[in-house]
């Protein structure tokens, strides 16, 4: 894998926590929010971090939906029977970004879009499509780009996927703000379904994820800095877990150090440089 660092990035791919994920995959979660704008346009591909999410998290995030998914009278949610982690899952298309004050003043789309914009910046997201067979792979930080043999294998297996309310987002900018809705006023149970998903999003935001914004959709990213270069946002990312040269002790090896090694080489030429192939998640 390879970060977006400067370099164009031509299948961008971004790791998110379950149950986030699958929610956005499958269509239901149609905006992505972020205390960072997005770097790319076009399609994302979607991976699941490797973190198992606790049942708490995955009702308050599906309350959260079902509530907001109400006020347009929808009812009929069918959610994903399960949350895989550490897995490659599908991809969305990115079609713009907004502030979530600009998302909230639309009049045309709809007030469960609206709903979602919980966060400094909203990327906008459409047309779903789910792997039928999830890649198991590891993520990186920040937008990065997907391993070719990876692309290739996963491009094939991509179905449509058809969401409880699927939106087409009119272009950025394209409307005034004179033309707002008034503020939808929320029932009881959705400002504590807003609340809930608030709180569940916050988990990821501590400790090691200060850099995160209490009220976005966390990733496994830690350390990102972002510049405005000639009106274009560019990502510098260190891997999620720095790889790191082995280094032997001054003097010459032990005896079981120089077994290993002589094992190591035997091994590596009997497999011929070869990579692993990813694995899959079983049927």
């Amino acid at each position: 894998m390879s970060s977006g660092g400067g370099e164009r990035l031509r299948n961008p791919c971004l790791t998110m926590h379950q149950p986030w994920a699958s929610l956005l995959v499958h269509g239901i979660k149609r905006i992505e929010g972020r205390s960072w704008p997005s770097p790319v346009t076009g399609r994302l591909w979607i991976h699941a971090a490797s973190k198992v999410p606790d049942p708490e998290t995955i009702k308050a995030m599906e309350d959260f939906y079902r509530e907001i998914y109400a006020v347009d009278g929808i009812t009929d949610i069918t959610f994903p029977q399960h949350y895989p982690v550490s897995r490659l899952l599908g991809c969305v298309e990115v079609v713009g970004c907004v502030s979530c004050q600009e998302l909230a003043s639309w009049e045309h789309v709809p007030q469960s879009v609206r709903l979602e914009a919980l966060t400094d910046f909203c990327w906008l997201c459409e047309n779903p499509q789910k792997l039928v067979v999830p890649f198991e792979m590891r993520g990186y930080q920040g937008v990065y780009n997907l391993e070719r043999r990876i692309y290739e294998g996963a491009v094939r297996g991509l179905i449509p996927v058809q969401g409880p309310f699927p939106v087409n987002f009119p272009l950025p900018g394209s409307f005034q703000s004179d033309y707002a809705k008034p503020a939808l006023e929320k029932s009881p149970s959705l400002t504590a379904a807003i609340a809930g998903a608030r709180a569940a999003a916050t988990q990821y935001s501590r400790k090691n994820h200060n850099n995160v914004a209490p009220t976005s959709t966390s990733t496994e990213e830690t350390q990102q800095r972002f510049h405005w270069e000639n009106h274009s946002y560019i990502m510098q990312n260190q891997s999620a877990e720095p790889r790191r040269s082995p280094r032997l002790q001054n003097g010459a090896p032990s005896r079981l150090v120089a077994v290993a090694l002589r094992g190591l080489k035997q091994s590596s030429v009997s497999e011929g440089g070869e990579q692993s192939v990813p694995k899959r998640w079983p049927d």
